[in-house]
Parts: C-alpha cells; structure tokens; sequence
C-alpha cells in the first residue's frame, strides 16, 4: 500500500489512545510502513482526544485536515466534526452513535440532529458511511474494541486482516483483559 491517513476522534475516558496503538500494531504485523500521534487536550475532563495514523511513507505523522481517507469516531458528535474537518470526499467513515454529553447539552442550547447531519453530509460528498455494531457491554470503555471489529471484518484498512488485531490485542493486554477483549473482538467480527 502507497498511503492510507487514519483520523480518529472521541471524548476522553473512550480508549482512542488505545485503539490507536492496537490499530497501528495490527498495521505493523500487516507488514506496512506506519507512524502515528496522539493529541490528548483536556481528556481527563472528558475533552477531545484525537489521533493519526499514516501508512506509508511520510514526513509527520500528523494528517492535513481534508485528506484523510478514514475517519473514525467513538462518539456521534466528534465523528460529525471529524468528517467535517478531516475526512476526505469518498473516504471512508466508521464511527460509533454513543453520544457522550455534548458541550450543547451541558449549555442548554438547541442541538442538532447529529445523525442526520452525518447522513445529508456523506451523501453529499459521496463518503462510504459505516456505523459500529450496537452491542451491549458491561464497560462503555471497550467500545473501542467494537470499532477495530468492524474495522477488520468491513475490511477497512486494505491489507490488515482479522489475524493483525488479534496480534494486536495480544501485543498490548494479557490474562483476563486480553481474554475479554478477544471475546467482544470475536463476537462482533462474526467468528
């Protein structure tokens, strides 16, 4: 693969930083050159978390804003600003529906219709719209685990297959927590 720009977005406390790492590991075990950067702003206080990934060549890890060919959201108001600010027209966008309490609600100010929104602006710029399985967890933090099921079994990333995650997962957790996570992993992807 020449190059492939990987934007991900969500609210602090959702484990982008490590669905970043496990993303870009599976890259690695994929064979592909990969780099990558997290931003973490005010995560601590449920603030934005963003992270890059490139495959392939470059100079920085960071991505221009319109040029990326995934967007991914772990929650719906941060995929909305992601595809607005960073995807691509006919990328792709994989994003999650949870809605972690938005700076309109925590304001009272009249909000709106995210999905809609999402749905009226890839349509209009011909973006491939994938929303993450709906599945009940115990823990809202490994939604993140959901996502890089989709990821793999929608064969999102050309070349990273179901195996790459797994080692992934394996890469990064042991014991009980790996066993959960490779639990939902497997549920979601289908196996």
């Amino acid at each position: 693969m020449e190059k492939f720009d990987i934007y991900l977005i969500g609210v602090g406390g959702q484990g982008i930083g490590l669905l970043s790492e496990t993303i870009a590991r599976a890259i690695d075990h994929a064979g592909f050159e990969v780099q990558g950067v997290d931003t973490h702003g005010l995560a601590q206080r449920g603030g934005v978390v963003e992270s890059y990934i490139r495959i392939g060549p470059s100079h920085s890890p960071l991505i221009q804003k319109g040029k990326a060919d995934l967007v991914i959201g772990l929650e719906i108001n941060e995929a909305l600003r992601g595809l607005n600010n960073y995807l691509r027209d006919e990328g792709t966008l994989l994003y999650s529906q949870t809605e972690w309490q938005p700076l309109a609600v925590r304001i009272k100010e009249d909000r709106q219709d995210v999905s809609a929104a999402i749905a009226a602006e890839c349509n209009e710029r011909n973006i491939k719209k994938v929303i993450a399985d709906k599945i009940k967890l115990e823990d809202a933090r490994m939604e993140n685990v959901v996502i890089l099921a989709v990821l793999a079994r929608e064969k999102i990333i050309p070349g990273v297959k179901k195996g790459h995650y797994s080692l992934a997962l394996q890469d990064l957790m042991a014991g009980p927590v790996l066993d959960k996570n490779l639990e939902i992993f497997l549920d979601v992807f289908g196996d």
